[in-house]
């Protein structure tokens, strides 16, 4: 009880300072017009009433301090700069007299600066809270804005008080210190208004406020102070209490910001990231034209050029930018090895392809797997297998309508789309691939046979979407290497499936309410130092009469039986189980993977806090990973539901990138964490320098868009160093350890040893 009514005397004491800065406000405010006669009320309202704000000010930031930690630094500089700024005009105000023209000691203008100073550092840390990764267009983005503003200051602003022959007194250069600070302080804010692109969050909007006020009162000041007008309590004076009371609501305000939201600006496209560069751009010019006959200063035109060069600069970085994306967009819809299109570019002609597809103009999908191919790569070694594999697409492309397209799928399995194709015309189109490869090969000097299986589906009956071809194409495949047969034509069973794939359903259903499904965890390393960061959950279920089975077994049971979102549920709970036996002692997080019927699940937020509620651990301790394709059933919905579990604090990753759906326009859209690069990609990074490239063009992109990337597949210490030049963060692979049952993990975990690190570094934290 004590605890308790100590934190809730404590919560009220922090909601009273806002209040009081408001009454300081109103009551300094009563002395804006006429205040009584006398030294009293004027000592009253320019010491006591003109500096009360800060009583509030000073606690309520340093309270933020400790509530935001993230923005720790620059809670506690502002803070400081609050109380200093109050110290100086506690000494300043008696020294300068009734009338406020007295000389007063230097050290008050020193305790300015220097609480200036501070303001600079407070901002500095808030940007640096929200931008996790600074590339080179945004520091050229805050440096356009900061130099046009300096321009313009320079010029407009501090320059008519530099020179006496415009018809002012000059200045001293001490009396100069606070419209320089105040010109500083505005580029300041302009540069981090560019860095985000206009798209600022409540408390650096309310602070730009606050540094607003203050910049109105001091130039006000300054330029009263030179021309002899200044009297004491004017009206402007009002916007310094005014300033000070902003600060005191926006630390009240500030609060903790949902986990993974830090380490992105937000989207830096559109007009919102051009706006304030251009502006300054085009306020630089201005001064440059302005100054043409001479009349400004010299130091503004040198801004205004520095600006001028900037933007030419951010011209050359973005034209470097883009035409990155465009080659890593290109390399993404491209089989590295044999140069067909791949998974992600079938299902995008797939998709036109079905949106004309009538039962007057069918369409088909063919299914290749060949037959003896590993033997070739056991016999002959991954290179033979490399170049067969390289004379697939010339020959079968020779046979091929204008219309039709060949893609790679992966290993040895490729696709052939065919429009305007029915169910016959599609198996006498398969048997004639399937002659064209049954011919030899020629690899290394050897000639070579290998055979081939095809299943054939067709659309929009049974299949009406690329999933169900595909679905429907891969059963008719395995039926046809199953009965050597070559070709099979996919036909929809009347009865559901054989009597084998029911018994196995209804297993299935016995087993997720029994003790039958367990997880293996395969640990996730960091890169750079070899620490364990994570450790991804693969479902293994122990069959009383088939023995362990692996998800490729599970999983399409599951699917068939409608029991996917029930066995993630399963999976989740046995994953947190496990994290929650090491994270009192190691915080390592585990990853689950999500099905597309639980991305749009609207329940699933609430069932996740709920297992981690259950368990006892943070939202941190979980990551959700998904495919790209698994948003497609309803892309909206599942924006919405990844979205809310980031804002609950949940990480989500986006698995298999670079062989699935989504285009790259629509991986900015996606509300995620990490990238998971399949290992397809990253199989042959130290001998092709074409997969090299896609990794290292694949690592900027989720860099600049704040993401993690994570590398599956590292199967040797040569290939994690050498994704580790190429700026991977995470690792995943055998080269670091096998998956592998909870409690073996769990010994793995006390000391853990792998490749990526030399084995007498401890890598774990």
């Amino acid at each position: 009880m004590t605890t308790h009514g100590a934190t809730t005397v404590g919560a009220h004491r922090q909601r009273a300072l806002p209040a009081f800065a408001l009454l300081a406000l109103a009551l300094y405010a009563t002395g804006i017009g006429p205040r009584p006669d006398g030294a009293a009320w004027d000592r009253t309202y320019d010491i006591v009433l003109a500096n009360l704000a800060y009583l509030a000010a000073v606690p309520a930031a340093w309270l933020a301090s400790r509530r935001v930690p993230a923005e720790q630094m620059a809670w506690r500089a502002l803070s400081c700069a609050l109380l200093l700024s109050l110290t100086s005009n506690l000494i300043r105000t008696p020294a300068a007299g009734l009338q406020g023209n007295e000389p007063y000691p230097l050290l008050v203008d020193a305790g300015a600066l220097i609480s200036y100073l501070l303001l600079y550092v407070a901002m500095v840390g808030f940007i640096r809270s929200r931008v996790a990764r600074f590339h080179p267009s945004m520091w050229l983005d805050g440096l356009i804005g900061a130099l046009g503003t300096l321009a313009v200051g320079v010029a407009f602003v501090i320059g008519p008080y530099l020179d006496p022959t415009a018809g002012r007194p000059a200045v001293e250069l001490v009396n100069l210190t606070l419209p320089v600070s105040d010109v500083l302080m505005l580029a300041l804010l302009v540069a981090v208004g560019s860095i985000l692109g206009v798209r600022l969050d409540r408390t650096l909007a309310l602070m730009s406020l606050a540094l607003g006020c203050l910049l109105v009162a001091d130039l006000s000041l300054f330029t009263r102070t030179v021309s002899g007008t200044y009297v004491d309590g004017g009206p402007t004076d009002a916007f310094w209490v005014l300033g000070v009371v902003v600060a005191t609501l926006t630390a009240h305000l500030a609060q903790p910001r949902a986990a993974g939201t830090a380490a992105a600006p937000r989207e830096r496209l559109g007009w919102r990231l051009l706006a304030l560069p251009a502006v300054c751009n085009v306020a630089g010019l201005v001064v440059l034209a302005v100054g043409w006959a001479g009349d400004l200063p010299v130091a503004a035109a040198w801004l205004a050029v520095g600006c001028a060069l900037a933007a030419a600069a951010r011209t050359a970085v973005t034209f470097r930018e883009v035409r990155a994306f465009h080659e890593v967009n290109l390399q993404a819809r491209t089989d590295e090895l044999t140069g067909l299109p791949n998974r992600r570019v079938l299902h995008e002609a797939g998709e036109q392809m079905l949106a004309t597809t009538t039962s007057q103009r069918p369409a088909a999908l063919l299914l290749l797997d060949l037959d003896g191919f590993k033997e070739v790569n056991d016999s002959l070694g991954h290179s033979a297998g490399d170049q067969l594999l390289r004379q697939i697409g010339p020959r079968l492309t020779a046979r091929l309508r204008a219309g039709d397209l060949l893609a790679r799928l992966g290993g040895d399995e490729f696709a052939v789309l065919l429009p305007d194709t029915g169910v016959d015309a599609a198996r006498a189109r398969a048997e004639e691939l399937r002659d064209l490869l049954l011919q030899p090969f020629v690899v290394d000097g050897v000639r070579l046979h290998v055979g081939v299986s095809i299943g054939v589906a067709t659309a929009p009956v049974p299949a009406a979407s690329v999933q169900e071809l595909l679905r429907c194409a891969d059963v008719a495949m395995y039926a046809a290497k199953a009965g050597r047969e070559g070709v099979n034509v996919y036909v929809p069973d009347p009865h559901g499936g054989t009597g084998d794939r029911l018994q196995t359903m209804e297993e299935l259903r016995t087993a997720l309410t029994g003790d039958e499904l367990l997880i293996h965890l395969q640990p996730q390393v960091a890169c750079e130092d070899g620490r364990v960061v994570g450790a991804e959950a693969l479902v293994r279920w122990a069959h009383p009469v088939r023995g362990l089975l692996s998800p490729a077994e599970l999983l399409p049971a599951a699917e068939r039986a409608g029991l996917l979102r029930p066995l993630t549920d399963v999976v989740l709970d046995l994953a947190l189980t496990a994290a929650a036996r090491w994270w009192d002692t190691r915080e390592v997080p585990v990853s689950v993977n999500l099905s597309a019927a639980n991305v749009t699940d609207p329940d699933l937020p609430g069932k996740v806090v709920q297992a981690l509620a259950r368990h006892g651990l943070p939202a941190r301790a979980l990551t959700l990973e998904l495919v790209e394709d698994t948003l497609m059933a309803d892309p909206e919905r599942g924006r919405e539901v990844l979205a809310e579990l980031r804002r609950l604090g949940v990480r989500t990753s986006i698995d298999d990138y670079g062989t699935g759906y989504s285009s790259l326009a629509y991986l900015r859209t996606l509300p995620a964490d990490e990238l998971k690069l399949d290992r397809s990609l990253t199989a042959d990074v130290t001998t092709d320098p074409r997969a090299a490239a896609i990794v290292r063009h694949t690592v900027a992109l989720a860099h600049d868009l704040g993401l993690r990337l994570v590398v599956e597949g590292v199967e040797d210490a040569a290939g994690g160093a050498a994704l580790r030049e190429l700026g991977a963060d995470i690792a995943q692979g055998y080269a670091i350890a096998r998956p592998m049952a909870v409690d073996d993990f769990l010994a793995w975990l006390e000391a853990p040893r792998h490749l990526l690190v030399p084995g007498d570094l401890d890598p774990v934290r």
